[in-house]
């Protein structure tokens, strides 16, 4: 079935402002069955979960039916869906409870590839119970992250290496695959950074090897909200912190205080909605594997316009755009412009494409771009031949090459 993406723009209220949204690996607009949802969520009786009231029945069944549907979306197991504020939220606390089994002589591995929030808690986490901490770095021409930058810093020693599916900030994908049998082949545990990655490609947290995937529903068109699936039996194994009377159940014991039921009501609207993105049959997985699919296709075919037509434009510079796999991110400047000067310049006509080194600082400095950054432009699954041709009309302007 052809992605229709006329019908998918007009399920998105935020688009009738005018702008061309490019802003999505920031995170996305939200499609009005979200928004029902999460109103609706708020409109009816909820309380604390439990099985007496029709108010904590219904708090229940939107918490049980959100894990099913992130499970669905990562073929996951739903009792190992966790659910927090962030994905950087869940890294912390989750970096601090596996943390309590470390000590000096104890290693971890991060990458220079990496958002910061897949780097900072296991450096500060490690550096607190005295750990070493090793650094994988990737290739800055190619932007490729190789197996064996990671695979020649394991050793015996090695406790949990940090690896992102995705690069937040050049859209590389590194071979988790491969990487997860040489880090589980030294013992070790995997963590992976799924943020940039589910928004755009059908996930399976088994075949990726990943024994922690956290990821963020409002990157997929969903709320501000975190996830974290891992294998329920891992799950209960690692003791975080907690209050004495809450629950010990896995995934409870890891969910600090009262969840937002509205945000997790979001969170199934916008699994439901990426589900129905073509028209399909049988189980909820079944049609996200369809509709993935069909998102991946389009969102390609944008890409490549997209880049077609910046390489036309003098003074633009691309960076990891010669990677083999990515999602549909690209990032550039143009010569003599500033990078903020280039997003105001796009912003004040209607095209949201913003610049940064959008916290993945390492990634950023070893590109040779600092703190500052470059311009960020990524497909979403309402961008349209008309939003890619705004992009590269602004860019020649600001490059002075308008006809």
């Amino acid at each position: 079935m052809a992605y229709d993406v006329a019908a998918v723009r007009a399920c998105f209220p935020a688009l009738h402002e005018g702008a061309a949204h490019f802003d999505g690996p920031g995170g996305s607009q939200v499609p009005e069955a979200v928004a029902e949802a999460v109103a609706g969520a708020l409109r009816a009786a909820v309380s604390n979960r439990g099985a007496e009231t029709a108010a904590e029945r219904r708090a229940d069944g939107i918490v049980t039916e959100a894990r099913r549907a992130m499970a669905d979306l990562l073929g996951a197991t739903p009792g190992g869906v966790v659910f927090g504020r962030s994905m950087t939220q869940l890294t912390y606390d989750m970096s601090r409870a596996l943390a309590k089994e470390w000590g000096p002589g104890d290693e971890v591995v991060v990458t220079t590839l990496d958002h910061d929030a897949n780097i900072r808690p296991w450096t500060q986490a490690a550096e607190a119970r005295g750990a070493t901490v090793r650094r994988a770095d990737f290739d800055p021409e190619s932007g490729e992250l190789a197996v064996d930058a990671i695979a020649s810093l394991l050793t015996e020693r090695t406790r949990l290496v940090a690896v992102t599916a995705a690069s937040n900030l050049l859209g590389t994908r590194p071979d988790v695959p491969a990487i997860a049998e040489r880090v589980h082949g030294a013992g070790a545990l995997l963590y992976v950074d799924g943020v940039h990655l589910t928004p755009h490609s059908l996930v399976d947290v088994g075949r990726l090897g990943a024994d922690f995937y956290a990821c963020s529903p409002y990157k997929f068109l969903g709320p501000h909200l975190g996830v974290l699936a891992a294998d329920p039996g891992l799950l209960e194994t690692v003791r975080p912190d907690k209050l004495l009377p809450s629950s010990d159940a896995v995934p409870e014991r890891f969910e600090l205080g009262t969840l937002p039921y509205e945000l997790l009501a979001g969170t199934t609207a916008a699994v439901d909605f990426l589900a129905g993105l073509v028209p399909g049959e049988g189980t909820r997985r079944e049609r996200l594997t369809g509709s993935m699919a069909a998102l991946e296709e389009h969102e390609r075919v944008m890409l490549d316009r997209l880049e077609a037509g910046l390489a036309e434009i003098d003074g633009v510079t691309f960076y990891g755009a010669a990677s083999r796999r990515r999602t549909p991110t690209t990032l550039f400047s143009v010569d003599r412009v500033r990078p903020a000067d280039a997003y105001r310049f796009l912003a004040e006509r209607g095209v949201n494409a913003p610049a940064s080194s959008f916290y993945a600082l390492e990634c950023s400095r070893r590109l040779g771009l600092g703190d500052t950054g470059a311009i960020r432009a990524g497909i979403a699954p309402y961008t349209d031949e008309s939003d890619v041709d705004r992009l590269l009309k602004g860019v020649r302007e600001l490059a002075g090459q308008v006809p």
